[in-house]
């Protein structure tokens, strides 16, 4: 606090002496949560020229605060709220002279509707997270990166700390399009690259540029929430498509595209999420053709591209795109880190203007320190020599993971092994284990995943779980099984079925009915 001004409400014409209007300014903004317990107060000399009185009448103040018990100071360390008092929330109080203002409670105004903020499920301490398919950032070389930050700061500061244009570093936007050029088979340039602050983004800025009010777009029926938000909140009106076990049904799209005209179509084709199904090579040629004799956008959502684990990765859909009909949505939240918040929008020249000038108005532009830091080290082959190691590390994981789901729970759950992805998609065999009760158990148990019907379109209940094992360690993903297995028995000894489950989803189902109930409230997250 020394370092910033202490403004205190002073009247040098009222009858009480200033020492104690400083002393009870301090003892209100005490009592009301805004000086709490060991925060450090400014000197007498600094605080004595921000109220422009003599240091004597500060002095003065603080005498009488140490003598009251508000304070503590030492010769060595400065002067602070005291320790001994008990912590108070924030609040208005009438004790105070600075009369300042404090944020109403309430909005004095109409406000917009508003999608339901993510529900991101804040674990307990000591909790294994298993609801969001991240990497575990403690294999990341942090050193490497902190190494480039500092260059990039230190030798470009003219370029990275000032304004630049809304598209991104031009050397990040070269090495992400030499990567999905020569990794992803896109025919990508720099300049058909915008940067985003992550996929989510990307996600919400192609809505902006792509929708109007009442445009409709057809979305999995088990999908990723956060996306169908984005799309509904720029004035779309969303259809869901089944999914199977070869991913969108696209001649059930092609029925419905028939009744109602499509703006776009939103999809995981890679790694479906949250199924893992990827998109069968029959209907991806389908679909493209569909949307080049339509004339309807694809959105591809691209989220975990580089964590393939048999075979050769399955090429995006923008890659075989002859028509210009594909906008491709990527992140570097997977390969690297989330908290990064790195996405790309790889789309046609003139949509990809349309985004650049729409992310202007939104944040103007990224972090572009960031931008070149990462960029250097995708040019030294860095992130992919991690890319590689990671990809070991996280196939041991899925390998071992199943293995002990398997042996703990023999036929009471199914699930098949996804060839990529950084998530099972787990079914639920015994009929007395509800998965949102068991959801419910094993978060009071430390582990903390999601059940089928945060990923449903219709909202209704469904004998599914998605467990993520990325970011777990392999000690950390027995002890989870552990856990669920307990939260399971416990579940099942309640001996009580559900009364609703819902409609299946493929994984150990080849079929998926239609949902039948408005967009659910509740949020998911990747």
């Amino acid at each position: 606090m020394p370092t910033w001004s202490f403004p205190l409400a002073l009247d040098p014409a009222a009858d009480e002496p200033l020492f104690l209007q400083i002393t009870r300014s301090i003892t209100g903004d005490i009592r009301r949560g805004r000086l709490r317990p060991g925060m450090r107060l400014p000197g007498t000399r600094t605080l004595a020229q921000t109220l422009s009185v003599h240091r004597n009448t500060v002095v003065a103040a603080y005498d009488e605060l140490l003598a009251e018990g508000w304070i503590e100071s030492s010769e060595a360390r400065g002067t602070f709220v005291s320790r001994a008092l008990p912590e108070v929330a924030p609040r208005a109080s009438s004790v105070s002279l600075s009369r300042r203002a404090e944020v109403p409670a309430r909005a004095g105004f109409d406000l917009k509707p508003a999608p339901e903020r993510a529900d991101l499920a804040k674990a307990p301490p000591g909790a294994l997270v298993m609801s969001i398919g991240v990497p575990d950032v403690r294999l990341l070389p942090t050193a490497a990166l902190a190494r480039a930050y500092r260059r990039a700061v230190r030798h470009q500061a003219l370029s990275v700390l000032g304004y630049s244009d809304p598209e991104g570093h031009p050397r990040l936007r070269a090495a992400l399009a030499e990567m999905l050029s020569a990794a992803r088979g896109l025919a990508t340039g720099p300049d058909d690259l915008v940067v985003t602050q992550g996929s989510q983004m990307a996600l919400d800025l192609v809505a902006r540029a792509l929708l109007r009010p009442g445009d409709v777009v057809a979305v999995e029926a088990f999908g990723y929430r956060p996306a169908w938000e984005a799309l509904r909140y720029h004035g779309a009106r969303l259809v869901p498509i089944p999914v199977d076990l070869s991913g969108l049904d696209v001649a059930a799209l092609k029925v419905i595209a028939r009744r109602t005209p499509l703006r776009a179509v939103y999809l995981t084709p890679h790694h479906q999420y949250p199924t893992m199904a990827t998109l069968a090579a029959g209907r991806r040629l389908e679909l493209l053709e569909f949307a080049r004799r339509t004339r309807t956008a694809i959105i591809e959502d691209d989220y975990d591209h580089d964590f393939h684990y048999q075979g050769r990765p399955v090429l995006p859909l923008a890659s075989l795109d002859r028509a210009g009909v594909v906008v491709y949505v990527g992140s570097l939240a997977k390969i690297i880190a989330p908290g990064l918040r790195l996405g790309y929008v790889a789309a046609p020249r003139a949509f990809r203007d349309q985004i650049a000038t729409h992310r202007s108005f939104l944040d103007r532009q990224g972090n572009l320190a960031v931008e070149c830091a990462v960029a250097e080290l995708l040019e030294d082959g860095e992130i992919q020599r991690h890319a590689r190691r990671a990809r070991r590390v996280y196939a041991r994981r899925r390998d071992s993971f199943m293995a002990a789901l398997r042996r703990t729970f023999g036929e009471s759950v199914s699930f098949s092994s996804p060839p990529g992805g950084m998530a099972l998609w787990v079914r639920v065999m015994e009929p007395r284990v509800d998965a949102e009760e068991w959801a419910a158990r094993a978060l009071e148990l430390g582990v903390l995943f999601h059940p089928g019907r945060r990923y449903a379109f219709d909202g209704a209940r469904h004998p599914f779980v998605r467990l993520a094992f990325t970011a777990l360690s392999e000690p950390e993903l027995a002890e989870a099984v552990r856990r669920l297995a307990r939260a399971f028995d416990d579940c099942r000894a309640r001996g009580r079925a559900p009364a609703s489950r819902g409609t299946p989803a493929p994984a150990g189902s080849s079929r998926s009915a239609p949902p039948r109930s408005p967009l659910a409230t509740r949020t998911a997250c990747r």
